[in-house]
């Protein structure tokens, strides 16, 4: 199904650049600034947003059971595998992807990071080394495919709840099973144990999420000193102190062109 926009073009005529190709699913959008790491993009404004009363290819999934109308030419950021901005649906807005956005460059997300089931699925064609191949939302991707991508919050309360389903067998006797019937443990031991990982991974994503702040702060430190003829080194405290556990454990993820295809 064509998009057929019924919002005064362009809407965002500073920021985005938008291609209309005559091929079904073929056009795109480009970017017209230049953005440090996480700096802000857009914002996901009510109006012109509004609420969908269901999925379809052209919404944006912002809860469990919320999905948005852009009802804009954002609609035109298309999916990529190794996408150039990021859809923060938490905070309302489009930010930068890890490594910042040029002039010129092809705007693109990660459907999956927004999108647990999509309306229409389709094969991503971007021929990159971790293009995942058919693109039906999040709900079908194993977690080695969304390792190291940026992911909302209701999607990774969704993978979370999938992964508690899957992972234990049956409860008897107050004892867990696990899946292959093996080495039960004490029901009480094991909730201690899935109660601590998750308090591990809270705090080890609110580390991950400071890190970004912190880091777009710096590029944007930076970027008005050399803009206003600052001292070279800038101010104490803002030199680089050493990898960030992101990049130590080798989460930062690319910049490149996508598919043409609309959600």
């Amino acid at each position: 199904m064509a998009l057929v926009p019924h919002w005064k073009q362009p809407s965002h005529p500073e920021i985005q650049e938008v291609i209309i190709n005559e091929a079904e699913f073929t056009s795109k959008s480009l970017s017209r600034v230049t953005l440090p790491p996480f700096a802000l993009y857009a914002k996901l404004d009510f109006p012109p947003c509004t609420r969908a009363d269901e999925a379809t290819y052209a919404t944006v999934q912002m809860g469990n059971n919320e999905h948005l109308n852009l009802n804009s030419d954002l609609l035109y950021i298309n999916h990529s595998c190794e996408p150039s901005v990021i859809f923060d649906t938490a905070n309302r807005c489009v930010i930068a992807g890890p490594k910042g956005l040029q002039a010129g460059e092809e705007l693109t997300f990660f459907y999956p990071s927004t999108e647990w089931h999509m309306a229409q699925p389709f094969d991503c064609l971007c021929g990159k080394p971790t293009c995942r191949g058919r693109i039906s939302g999040a709900k079908d991707m194993t977690d080695a495919q969304l390792e190291g991508v940026w992911l909302n919050g209701h999607i990774r309360d969704l993978l979370l709840e999938r992964k508690q389903q899957t992972a234990v067998g049956v409860k008897t006797n107050g004892e867990v099973v696990s899946e292959n019937g093996t080495a039960p443990v004490n029901g009480h031991h094991a909730e201690q144990e899935h109660q601590a990982d998750q308090t591990t991974k809270a705090l080890e994503d609110a580390v991950l999420q400071a890190e970004k702040v912190v880091e777009a702060a710096r590029h944007a430190l930076f970027s008005y000193i050399r803009q206003t003829g600052g001292t070279k080194n800038g101010p104490a405290g803002a030199q680089r102190r050493g990898p960030t556990s992101r990049e130590l454990s080798g989460e930062m993820g690319g910049d490149t062109n996508g598919n043409a295809i609309a959600v």
